[in-house]
């Protein structure tokens, strides 16, 4: 019997997507939470170990938590890591509380200008030896730099409501004048709300289980001490879309916030990520329709296919790994979008479900659905030349996987 018995709306159109600690900071082509919670309700009604292996700001591993899950996520961005690591931690509302006064109470005080941008956070500078002293708490200090992350994003010379990274017209830099401190109080009343209905749906949850977040990369292995093989009964992932240069650039908007927080290669993201690094030879997947893709762009650009082949390559050598941790009978849920590459649409949700069957996994159904607001541009210039441009994404699929 199909594990999907009628057709079902997965667009979610006018839904509220940033409840919960969901609210805590933006990210480019985040997964909504609805989609989450609908896999984690249809597949894993009962507490069981999730694991996302492109866990992104934590959107699964939140929805997990408070149905009594235990969750685990894995990342290369370091921005990505603090926001999942702030988000799923169930903080003492009594012991934020005291640590916002004791931050309400510096920024009273008068503020010396420093002769010098400090390059990472000098918590010396920014808080008085009391507010140190509270945030000692790890999960404290991912509250706090969460916060400021995104005020530092708002409040730069960035263009607003864009992810990759680009400076403000000179035309609008004399009126941009924003409210710094403003900003960042607004940020934490919002995240201290957000994490008090987090909390109250975390109470309720059949076990108060936890979150792990891990750095390592899938697409080299999952060392087995972290996440045991064959122990994870749904997968529950929005890979990146393979094209971080010209559409959805990670690093490029994290950059910024992880630089003044001194988290770690802040400017190698990007090249980090599946496909940085272009093959030298165009290689056979044992996909028809993405082998034919593939080829169909080799004959345009070689060069464009060979990078183009790059992320399917991590992406294969990923799904190999995440096939290894998966318990017989589990589900693995990729939520991808099938994006546009000279003129040739990929088709990674044909990809995604070729490679897991290469492990013994039956396909179970895959459901289209519009994305309604994601902040990209319709079109866009993958190519870089004035005037040539392609569709960017506008849909997505959710790929659903059995291992037999």
């Amino acid at each position: 019997m199909p594990l999907f018995e009628q057709p079902e709306d997965w667009t979610f159109s006018g839904a509220l997507t940033r409840t919960l600690t969901h609210c805590y900071h933006d990210y480019p082509a985040r997964m909504i939470p609805q989609i989450a919670a609908h896999l984690l309700e249809r597949f894993a009604p009962q507490p069981a170990i999730l694991f996302d292996p492109y866990c992104g700001t934590g959107t699964s591993l939140v929805e997990g938590l408070i149905r009594g899950h235990e969750a685990y996520g894995t990342d290369l961005n370091p921005l990505a890591r603090l926001i999942s690591r702030a988000k799923t931690a169930p903080l003492s509302i009594e012991a934020l509380d005291a640590a916002i006064a004791d931050l309400e109470a510096w920024l009273q005080t008068p503020i010396r200008t420093p002769e010098r941008l400090p390059t990472g956070i000098d918590l010396a500078f920014w808080f008085q030896p009391q507010v140190i002293d509270r945030l000692e708490d790890d999960d404290l200090r991912a509250f706090f730099a969460v916060a400021f992350s995104e005020t530092v994003r708002e409040c730069s010379n960035t263009r607003p409501d864009e992810f990759k990274l680009y400076r403000l017209p000179q035309t609008r830099l004399a009126a941009h004048t924003p409210d710094v401190f403003g900003t960042l109080r607004a940020k934490i009343v919002r995240n201290r709300e957000g994490l008090r209905q987090f909390l109250a749906a975390y109470a309720t949850a059949p076990s108060q289980s936890r979150a792990h977040i891990h750095a390592f990369d899938s697409v080299c292995g999952i060392p087995s001490d972290q996440i045991a093989p064959q122990s994870v009964q749904i997968v529950i992932t929005s890979p990146s879309y393979g094209d971080s240069r010209t559409t959805v650039a990670y690093g490029q908007y994290s950059r910024l916030a992880a630089e003044w927080l001194g988290l770690p290669e802040a400017a190698r993201v990007d090249r980090r990520l599946m496909g940085g690094a272009p093959l030298g030879n165009l290689p056979n997947f044992n996909v028809q329709p993405l082998d034919s893709a593939l080829q169909q762009i080799y004959e345009q650009s070689p060069s464009r296919a060979l990078e183009v082949a790059a992320f399917y390559g991590d992406l294969c050598a990923s799904i190999a790994n995440v096939a290894g941790v998966v318990a017989r009978g589990g589900l693995a849920c990729y939520i991808v979008s099938n994006r546009t590459v000279k003129g040739v649409r990929l088709p990674t949700d044909r990809a995604i479900q070729g490679f897991f069957e290469a492990h013994g996994f039956a396909h179970v159904a895959t459901h289209r659905r519009a994305i309604p607001n994601e902040r990209m541009p319709v079109r866009n210039s993958p190519s870089n030349k004035s005037g040539a441009t392609e569709p960017t994404m506008l849909h997505e699929a959710i790929v659903v996987m059995r291992k037999v």
